[in-house]
């Protein structure tokens, strides 16, 4: 089987994963760079040891089998557009535009032309979480009710809340508020943070009330990305137990209590994927819930080789419309942060108005 051909539009920091990706697993799949400038495509084959251009008909000649979008949140939308409608499939980075009108531009051409476009959202596929959600999903806590989110941010966030809460394709209500704090910096994309630093930072609090009559509670500030004070945490209550960060609580049949602890297991059909780093990180396993870059890229990765199925007519490894969802949970916490407390319905989205 030939290796899956992946354009990689863009030359960001987070257009760098797939190049690195392509280079770690080179029997699964290559990659070529199509960058603006000649400046951007050396660094990013400097970095990844990817092959780069800045000509389309070179691109073009590389024959992608899938073309990622990478590119900054604002191009997001129109970069999509303009290769599905050469025909090509799109896997998207987050989010899927950075407004109304671009997200509805993207439903038309799914809806009405039939684009094959998916997001490349990854965090419910990190191993740890995965088990999470298979042990919801299998009932060990009971039907789950309410949940408490403060891990990733916005489009990421209601990713997994809707995995926490078994709440997917429920409508649901969010109130909230933005407070601007001042917080050490102490860590980087570029290294440690040791001078004592502050910065003034956002932390983002939302209660999303679902139809159902669950609820969850985002609260989130993006230092907690990266930095050696701070935590990040996640919580799912239901009636026979909970799940907080790594452990499992729960009620046996017998109705005995258990506890089980959480760790980071490859399953069985992304095995083809482990290496002496994710080895060495599961060595390295702590209770505390922390989402390194490796396990990001893993994740990713996963994504990339189930891709494979996609284009022969499969499933998504992320659909469409899933990815819409959390693009639309991000623009309304944004109406949300700038009228706080007001409430605001998912069924006032657009391309609900016009389904």
């Amino acid at each position: 089987m030939e290796p899956l051909a992946l354009l990689i539009v863009g030359s960001g920091y987070r257009a760098e994963y797939f190049g690195r990706i392509a280079g770690r697993y080179p029997a699964l799949f290559r990659a070529c760079y199509l960058c603006r400038s000649e400046e951007k495509a050396r660094k990013m084959k400097e970095r990844t040891g990817a092959e780069a251009c800045v000509e389309k008909q070179q691109a073009l000649a590389f024959g992608p089998d899938l073309v990622i979008v990478a590119v900054d949140r604002g191009h997001m939308a129109s970069v999509t557009e303009e290769w599905a409608l050469e025909g090509f499939p799109v896997a998207a980075e987050t989010p899927l535009g950075e407004d109304e009108e671009q997200l509805m531009r993207l439903v038309r051409l799914v809806r009405e032309q039939g684009a094959r476009i998916f997001s490349l959202e990854q965090y419910h596929r990190h191993p740890l979480l995965r088990q999470g959600f298979e042990a919801v999903r299998e009932g060990l806590i009971g039907v789950p009710g309410s949940a408490y989110l403060s891990l990733v941010h916005d489009y990421h966030a209601a990713s997994l809340l809707r995995r926490m809460l078994l709440t997917e394709g429920e409508e649901y209500t969010l109130r909230g508020e933005s407070v601007s704090r001042m917080v050490m910096e102490t860590d980087s994309r570029e290294g440690a943070i040791l001078d004592g630093r502050m910065s003034l930072r956002t932390r983002d609090r939302l209660f999303i009330s679902y139809e159902s009559g669950k609820t969850a509670i985002y609260d989130f500030c993006p230092v907690q990305y990266r930095t050696f004070i701070r935590s990040r945490h996640l919580c799912v209550r239901g009636e026979r137990g909970e799940w907080n960060d790594t452990l499992m609580y729960y009620a046996d049949r017998t109705g005995l209590p258990r506890r089980k602890t959480l760790a980071w297991e490859i399953p069985e059909e992304y095995r083809c994927l482990d290496n002496q780093t994710l080895r060495d990180l599961r060595k390295t396993w702590s209770a505390e819930l922390f989402l390194d870059t490796n396990w990001d890229e893993y994740a990713i990765a996963t994504m990339l080789l189930d891709a494979r199925r996609f284009l022969e007519g499969g499933p998504s490894p992320y659909s469409f419309e899933e990815a819409l969802e959390d693009a639309g949970f991000w623009l309304l916490s944004k109406k949300a942060f700038g009228s706080p407390w007001q409430p605001f319905s998912s069924v006032d989205l657009p391309w609900k108005k016009n389904a």
